[in-house]
């Protein structure tokens, strides 16, 4: 169901306000083809209603030729801002940044951040971002989370499907997402409410079943039938299954890079709002699958780069895989028991 302008407007204000912006501040909004008009609208206005200053910097889309998939993560290579001397210019002179395009994985956006400018994404529809407005709530769960994963060096996951994945840890720094940025140089997205980490380079081993009614994104599609994963030395080595595991196989093959198939980041959800079932609900192209992957008790973990966890990794293959009823265990504390969160 559709929501109101003021409605929109009244929950960009609250997040701009725990993204601490101030009056007389420089606020670039960026945008393409793909952008939400009821989102820009509402953003401008709210921006502007703070007193702060709004632009908007509309780029061109890429990689479409490329890519197997409409959705703005399924290929991760050039950005519109590749080469753009201009655009990173107008971003950097930013206090803030609006991403209402998707900029990620990108060696600009880190650039930008660097300069302390704060980027927020937010590409979901307008319903999707008024139902899981952040809260200071979301970001205590989220740090608590997260510093559990910064002092862990071992994380486990198993599950009466048949997982049993070992990830050693504490190469790479955890990251926090709870939707917004209120601190200079901090990228956040709205909506999410997630902890993460990556593995240690080419130490993660075991075995991964993506079960019946587990999701595959950028495909958005529920599993109906199991696929089986051989992780060997950080790297899915084979794929295994019926029509499900034939489909994802096919996909992977279209980027011909085999680190594409190394295992990315791995975590769990912590947003109560977000639901598993909310996928089936909309049009593939309306989402790129937040609630997927922030529902509460999920185990999240990815294929493909690492860049943005500090890593070397760089592929234009990105795959996020949020599955049900897993237990996580950090060394010998279990963070996630069947599915639910145990740890207080």
């Amino acid at each position: 169901m559709a929501i109101s302008d003021f409605q929109l407007i009244e929950a960009w204000r609250e997040v701009l306000t725990l993204s601490k912006l101030a009056h007389g501040q420089n606020v670039t909004v960026l945008t393409s083809a793909s952008t939400h008009p009821q989102t820009l609208r509402c953003a401008l206005i709210a921006v502007q209603s703070m007193g702060a200053i709004a632009n908007r910097l509309d780029l061109q889309p890429v990689n479409g030729e490329k890519a197997f998939s409409r959705d703005s993560l399924a290929y991760l290579g050039t950005t519109p801002l590749t080469g753009n001397r201009a655009a990173i210019a107008a971003l950097k002179a930013s206090d803030l940044v609006l991403d209402l395009m998707t900029l990620l994985f990108s060696p600009e956006q880190h650039d930008i951040l660097k300069g302390g400018t704060k980027i927020l994404l937010a590409v979901e529809p307008p319903e999707v971002l008024a139902r899981m407005v952040p809260t200071q709530g979301d970001k205590a769960r989220v740090l608590a989370a997260a510093a559990k994963l910064g002092a862990a060096r071992e994380m486990r996951v198993t599950s009466s499907a048949g997982t049993s994945l070992v990830c050693p840890m504490g190469e790479f720094a955890p990251t926090a997402e709870y939707g917004f940025v209120d601190e200079p140089g901090r990228w956040d997205h709205w909506p999410s409410g997630f902890a993460l980490s990556y593995p240690n380079d080419h130490m993660a081993h075991g075995t991964i079943v993506i079960d019946r009614g587990d999701i595959l994104l950028p495909q958005k599609r529920y599993v109906t039938e199991p696929i089986r994963l051989s992780v060997e030395k950080g790297y899915a080595t084979r794929i295994e299954g019926g029509v499900d595991a034939a489909l994802l196989r096919d996909y992977m093959e279209t980027f011909r890079d085999p680190e594409g198939y190394a295992i990315s980041h791995i975590g769990w959800g912590l947003q109560p709002r977000a639901r598993w079932s909310t996928l089936g609900l909309y049009d593939r192209e309306a989402t790129i699958g937040m609630d997927a992957r922030a529902f509460e008790g999920n185990f999240l973990f990815s294929l493909g780069p690492n860049n943005e966890g500090g890593g070397t990794r760089t592929t234009t293959c990105h795959i996020d895989i949020p599955l049900r009823h897993c237990t996580v265990s950090l060394d010998d504390d279990v963070m996630v028991r069947e599915g639910r969160i145990v740890y207080e």
